[in-house]
């Protein structure tokens, strides 16, 4: 297990397609799970859930998403169907986060809604610590209500993103991140 401050200064996403098997083990998603669900959360709402897509729940799912595009696209080429047939299925695990609000008098939507942005990213943290390669995406789908709807999100719920998790193919190369001189201020 890496150092905690090491991890959270060299975490990385890794691309789906730059993913493979083996997944995480049960026992492994259920901690990666248990970490997801510890995050700030105002109120102690909730105001998040976890979609599990695995095994054949990711072609399911990719024929939801499929079937709304070619009904909004009828003259998409059918490779353009099967690109988004196939968006569930490169990494061997795919966590989606559902995100909706609860009328509060102390907690504002917005609130709820950073608190399932950091159960995201405490998803993605997690995978990383236990050696998986992760990624937190969103796309068309993630913001499509018909796409929602054919994945069983309640008409007050909103995706988040899927998180992809899965063992690497490849070393992972950082990016260049923004200078702490350009973004930081002091009042």
């Amino acid at each position: 297990m890496p150092d905690a401050i090491e991890l959270l200064k060299t975490r990385r996403s890794v691309k789906p397609r730059e993913m493979t098997g083996p997944g995480p083990s049960a026992a492994e998603l259920e901690t990666i799970l248990t970490i997801g669900a510890r995050v700030p959360d105002h109120g102690k709402l909730a105001p998040w859930r976890f979609i599990i897509f695995e095994g054949e729940a990711r072609l399911r799912a990719g024929e939801v998403i499929a079937r709304v595009f070619a009904r909004k696209n009828p003259g998409a080429p059918a490779a353009d169907v099967e690109t988004e047939r196939k968006r569930l299925m490169d990494a061997p695990l795919v966590i989606g986060i559902v995100s909706f609000t609860k009328p509060h008098p102390k907690v504002p939507a917005f609130e709820q809604e950073l608190s399932a942005g950091a159960s995201a990213m405490n998803i993605v943290t997690a995978a990383t610590a236990l050696g998986y390669g992760a990624c937190w995406l969103t796309g068309w789908f993630s913001f499509d209500r018909d796409v929602l709807d054919g994945l069983g999100l309640k008409p007050d719920e909103k995706l988040a993103g899927f998180i992809h998790i899965g063992t690497p193919t490849k070393p992972n190369e950082d990016r260049p991140r923004p200078s702490l001189s350009d973004i930081v201020t002091r009042f």
